[in-house]
């Protein structure tokens, strides 16, 4: 048997070493430097099975390259497809990370238990007859979806070899071990080596593999960062909670854009998917409140109708608060003196706070006017139309700037019933008949007097 080798490993940020050290000096961390084995025996955990004859690679001109697309896996969940980008890529291995308790198990679980193919749901947190109870709960029937219990990767590719799923679902990558690796499970060594034989299984076999991987206090995917080199796609699964609903986002992905936004809403049921992120995101109301607007925002190609909140009051103490929640703190002070300096509104000595509703984070430059007209409202306690949105860009000589694909943001708000959109003169709109009144605004004095 070869000696083993070993080196240092950061458990932070991965950075190698190769003595002892009490600082690291990629992230400065202090104390996180660990002794890990890197040379294991050649034997490996997975291997091409004997009868297939596997081909030498060799150079191909880039014309003669086989374009034809294979078909994407159908999850059955149009919110997990859409972030996908139509769907799982065979050969591919997905990494789902997300805070304890957000319903990560939970959605892939449901996911496993609704998919047509035969699914090998493979758990290392959980018994079996947890994992029965929590799919009783969920969905009590499903005739294609195998649990099973195991840490071991030796094991499970046996199970696997025996079984021949279509779909691999890892619950998580820091429980598993191999017995090449004279480490701790959840180590550097340990994560890399299972993420290597599964991406190896996962190329060699075209059959995708889900995985899930815990979080750090950062929020970032536990382990090194090569595990989300390594990988197809990197998804996070955000939400507070506090709150019954649930954002997917897509960090990386091969197959498909980074923008896309799948909404989820935590039921005793299980997650329902949200085909409408405006029902839950404006809020349901009989009075004509002051401070708030709504405004047309895009996540990826889907448009959203959000509802923005602002409280204007006098300040208490010397000196002003000014609070963001889902908004950039320092965009909001931005706008607070472009109000100051080009429409004379003396907020200086005021407190201001914004919120935006159902517990998102939106970065879309667009919402700017909708946050203009909200504070506007809220400091002259004047309510504005219900059926009124915007979506525009503020600068900071207080013009009203293009945003890109405004025709799409008109005509969501043309479904959701609004009567007027307030958007930029500049944006170039080839729409023609539309019911909803497109209000053509070039600074931010024009919409004072507009809505005040």
């Amino acid at each position: 048997m070869a000696k083993l080798k070993t080196t240092f490993f950061c458990q932070n940020c991965g950075s190698q070493y190769s003595k002892w050290q009490g600082q690291c000096s990629a992230c400065k961390e202090w104390n996180t430097i660990t002794e890990e084995v890197i040379e294991k025996p050649e034997k490996s955990n997975w291997k091409t099975p004997t009868n297939t004859a596997k081909r030498a690679s060799k150079p191909l001109l880039i014309n003669e390259i086989d374009t034809s697309q294979e078909a994407r896996l159908d999850t059955q969940d149009n919110e997990f497809n859409r972030v996908l980008g139509g769907g799982l890529v065979p050969g591919s291995l997905t990494l789902l990370g997300g805070e304890p308790g957000i319903g990560k198990s939970t959605l892939l679980l449901q996911i496993s238990l609704k998919l047509p193919y035969k699914t090998l749901y493979v758990s290392g947190e959980e018994s079996q007859k947890q994992i029965k109870m929590r799919a009783e709960r969920i969905n009590p029937s499903s005739s294609n979806c195998y649990i099973l219990t195991e840490t071991k990767t030796q094991n499970i590719f046996k199970q696997i070899e025996s079984l021949e799923p279509d779909i691999v679902v890892i619950d998580s990558i820091q429980t598993l071990h191999s017995d090449y690796i004279e480490s701790s499970s959840g180590s550097i060594s340990q994560v890399k080596e299972c993420t290597t034989e599964l991406i190896k299984f996962a190329k060699e076999t075209a059959t995708p593999v889900i995985l899930i991987g815990h979080i750090t206090k950062d929020g970032n995917i536990a382990g090194p960062k090569i595990l989300e080199h390594m990988v197809d796609t990197v998804l996070q699964f955000e939400g507070d909670r506090n709150h019954v609903f649930r954002i997917l986002r897509a960090n990386k992905n091969r197959f498909g854009s980074t923008n896309e936004l799948g909404i989820y809403e935590m039921q005793g049921s299980g997650l329902r998917e949200v085909s409408n992120p405006s029902e839950i995101l404006i809020s349901q109301k009989d009075d004509d409140l002051s401070g708030n607007a709504i405004a047309a925002t895009l996540e990826g190609m889907r448009p959203l109708m959000i509802e923005v909140q602002a409280l204007v009051s006098t300040a208490v103490y010397g000196t002003p608060q000014r609070s963001a929640t889902g908004f950039n703190a320092k965009r909001l002070n931005m706008l607070l003196a472009v109000l100051e300096k080009r429409a004379g509104f003396r907020l200086g000595a005021k407190d201001v706070f914004l919120n935006i509703t159902g517990g998102i984070t939106v970065d879309d430059p667009a919402i700017d006017l909708a946050v203009v007209a909200a504070i506007l409202s809220s400091n002259e306690d004047v309510a504005l139309q219900k059926d009124y949105c915007f979506a525009a860009e503020v600068g900071l000589s207080g013009e009203v700037r293009p945003v890109q694909r405004v025709e799409q943001r008109i005509l969501e708000a043309e479904k959701l019933g609004f009567s007027t959109i307030f958007v930029s003169k500049y944006n170039k709109i080839s729409l023609k008949n539309t019911v909803i009144k497109i209000q053509l605004i070039s600074k931010i004095e024009d919409v004072v007097d507009l809505i005040i």
